[in-house]
């Protein structure tokens, strides 16, 4: 997959089959988009083409992007576009100038004069431009004069199991890990940087790697104690995870502490990613370490189980 941190070095096609969009989360709907994309390029000998915007574009022009929850970081979604075999990734840098753009501006200047497109899929109510100005009504109205086709996903096709990002969302700061991955259409994950923590967990015999997530809008789903795996040096490694503020040991500060089994290295300073596979428990405060020590391995236990 040919990657473009901006349109610059942009080659223009022959023949661009597009699609434009956030993708947060990459999920089973945006995928039927990106499936038909693939579906035209291939039987019209085009090039596969999805634009992107980085920041995500609510940082830029939204007052309230405090409590903005993205369910990917722009490394994930270069990930996922190049497993599902998209040719071209442009991540266009959303600016507030860029923000400022009128959809026909964006049309001509982008779609057509840098991209070539001759032929743009788009979902159900997709929206462009300034304002969300631009809609499928105005590119069909439209579109003979900038001398492509277009295409919309009907609603029923995306939503007919009411895949969304927000009720991924939701599911996952509610504890519903299961019902997240099945949206997703893979298991929910979180990377990051691997630092030192109060290394409590080697004095109780559960050693944890504390991961770092660098990207502040990454959602952390609810505290708990999760069924992981974890992703080191292209290795997988069974484990469990606990998010939270560890209150048994007055903890303030939230932390993603991950307990890998049969792992023994000294990963400080690396990557590592964490797959959520299975909501176990509640975080909850123990009255002392022994009773801590004794859940923990009750925690194990039943981590094994489900891979058994």
């Amino acid at each position: 997959m040919n990657i473009y941190h901006s349109l610059d070095s942009f080659q223009k096609l022959e023949y661009g089959v597009v699609t434009s969009g956030t993708f947060d989360g990459v999920h089973l709907g945006h995928q039927k988009i990106l499936a038909r994309l693939k579906e035209i390029s291939g039987q019209s000998g085009g090039e596969s083409v999805v634009l992107t915007f980085w920041p995500h574009p609510r940082t830029v022009v939204s007052e309230d992007s405090q409590d903005l929850q993205l369910l990917s970081t722009i490394e994930e979604k270069i990930e996922l576009f190049s497993k599902l075999g998209i040719q071209h990734l442009a991540i266009i840098p959303f600016t507030r100038s860029f923000s400022e753009l009128t959809s026909d501006a964006f049309i001509k200047q982008i779609l057509v004069e840098k991209i070539g497109t001759k032929k743009l899929v788009i979902g159900y109510d997709h929206r462009f431009g300034r304002n969300r100005e631009g809609s499928f009504e105005f590119l069909q109205k439209n579109c003979s004069e900038y001398g492509f086709e277009v295409e919309e996903i009907p609603r029923e096709d995306i939503e007919h199991t009411a895949i969304s990002s927000s009720r991924i969302r939701k599911a996952l700061i509610t504890g519903h890990v299961h019902e997240a991955n099945e949206l997703l259409g893979r298991a929910y994950s979180l990377s990051g940087t691997v630092v030192k923590g109060k290394q409590l967990g080697r004095t109780i015999g559960f050693p944890t790697a504390n991961l770092y997530v660098h990207e502040p809008y990454k959602l952390i789903p609810m505290n708990g104690v999760y069924v992981i795996h974890a992703i080191y040096q292209d290795q997988v490694y069974k484990g469990m995870l606990n998010i939270g503020v560890r209150p048994t040991v007055d903890g303030t500060i939230r932390t993603i502490e991950a307990n890998l089994f049969d792992f023994d290295k000294e990963i400080y300073g690396e990557d590592l990613k964490l797959e959520l596979l299975h909501y176990l428990r509640p975080e909850q405060k123990f009255n002392g370490l022994d009773m801590l020590v004794k859940q923990i391995e009750i925690d194990k236990e039943n981590t094994l189980a489900y891979f058994a």
